[in-house]
């Protein structure tokens, strides 16, 4: 399993996991660039997750002392 952290055209910040590694992640960004005018997080964890079953947004929260 791999981890990773992306930021869409809002600035928003998530992290996921996907089976996939980074090379594979980066040439299905590419395509899901090619059919969408705006990238969301959500929107491409979507699209990841009809390739990759294992993907998804994994929730951080911080934690202050």
């Amino acid at each position: 399993m791999f981890y990773y952290r992306i930021f869409d055209d809002k600035d928003e910040l998530n992290f996921f996991k996907s089976s996939f590694e980074y090379e594979k992640i980066v040439e299905l960004m590419q395509q899901y660039e090619k059919e969408h005018q705006e990238y969301l997080n959500c929107e491409f964890i979507d699209f990841l997750k009809k390739r990759d079953s294992e993907a998804e947004i994994i929730e951080v929260t911080n934690i202050y002392y």
